[in-house]
């Protein structure tokens, strides 16, 4: 199943046109804030008709400016994840869920609510009120009450903007669960470039109402002329297995056949992860470097260097673990020789990368 966009739409000083595909999976719509992410969002659930514009879920169409088709929200079958739980607090955590099965086609039979509540670890939290949740279980249970509808496709608009880094962290699992162990698509709303690197099956990177990139979270992410966000949120993300845990506190992973030591990751050897490297946290050298506290060294070869407006610049260097990006200064780029097809080695610090930018 997958979504077709295309929309064109003005308001204020605004004017939004843009043209995509959303696959099986999680498709991140990835930009700064007023980049139109969330009035892509609106448009799809129906909650904005736009000026121009056709949207097909699997071949129904949704929405046809041209032929004058616009079905109502609740006509869409689509679940709707917002930043807050938006959860009834007189009810308890099991009837707000029985309230999403109300609205499937049929009724969702027992072992339906029963796979949605271990999935989403709501168990414990049944009878609970939602005054008695943290943020992050709220959002749970409206993850939990949106699928219970049986939509065709969840769209979910910066679900986790309201919550801090300690919610975010137990949530972003139960969103890769979604992503895996779920067989429609989802349209998610973001400008965190850990989340995207998370969560990601495909990234439309949207800047000032237009489409900059898109495709694999890995090629958009990894390319140094897509910076929706600007260029401290520039980063590479590498596919990696979990090979060990040591006794110092350390997980060692590999990469293309290059070790990567992260501080402890959860989970058991063989497990396959995604690590997000910020182009800020990586050192380059022409030689192997000798005496460092670094633990991470990876040697590659220049692909690109993009100079920045200022004295900075990017660069883009291929590894057998994956192409890395790295920010320097001109000055430095120069000092080194640095050109297309050098040699080159990336210097990565260990305690660099977060646990929220390793899943």
């Amino acid at each position: 199943m997958s979504l077709s966009v295309a929309l064109a739409h003005r308001f204020g000083g605004f004017a939004l046109d843009v043209a995509f595909e959303a696959p099986a999976g999680i498709t991140v719509l990835f930009g700064r804030s007023g980049s139109g992410k969330s009035t892509i969002v609106d448009a799809v659930a129906g909650l904005l008709r736009p000026e121009l514009g056709r949207v097909a879920l699997d071949g129904r169409v949704l929405l046809d400016t041209a032929a004058g088709i616009a079905l109502p929200p609740h006509r869409r079958r689509l679940g709707y994840v917002f930043q807050d739980g938006r959860l009834f607090p007189h009810l308890t955590v099991r009837q707000n869920l029985g309230y999403g099965r109300r609205f499937a086609p049929r009724p969702a039979p027992a072992a339906e609510m029963a796979r949605v509540v271990e999935m989403l670890g709501l168990g414990p939290l049944l009878e609970r009120r939602p005054g008695r949740l943290s943020g992050g279980e709220k959002q749970r249970v409206a993850i939990g009450r949106a699928l219970l509808a049986s939509p065709d496709m969840i769209l979910a608009d910066e679900p986790l903007a309201a919550l801090d880094e300690a919610r975010k962290a137990e949530i972003l699992p139960y969103f890769e669960r979604l992503r895996d162990e779920v067989a429609i698509p989802v349209l998610y709303v973001s400008h965190s470039a850990a989340e995207v690197a998370r969560l990601a099956t495909t990234v439309v990177a949207l800047s000032d109402g237009r489409v900059v990139g898109q495709g694999p979270a890995l090629e958009v992410l990894g390319d140094p002329m897509v910076t929706p966000t600007g260029v401290r949120d520039v980063g590479a993300v590498l596919e990696a297995r979990l090979v060990a845990h040591h006794p110092d506190g350390l997980s060692e992973l590999e990469a293309g056949g290059l070790p990567l030591l992260l501080p402890r990751v959860a989970g058991a050897a063989g497990r396959r992860l995604r690590v997000r490297i910020a182009a800020q946290d990586v050192i380059l050298s022409r030689a192997r470097p000798e005496g460092l506290s670094a633990l991470n060294i990876l040697p590659g070869t220049v692909d690109a260097i993009r100079p920045g407006d200022g004295p900075g610049a990017l660069v883009s260097l291929r590894t057998p673990a994956g192409t890395l990006l790295a920010r320097v200064t001109r000055r430095s780029a120069q000092a080194l020789g640095l050109a297309p097809g050098v040699a080159c080695h990336a210097v990565v610090k260990t305690v660099a990368i977060a646990p929220g930018d390793v899943g």
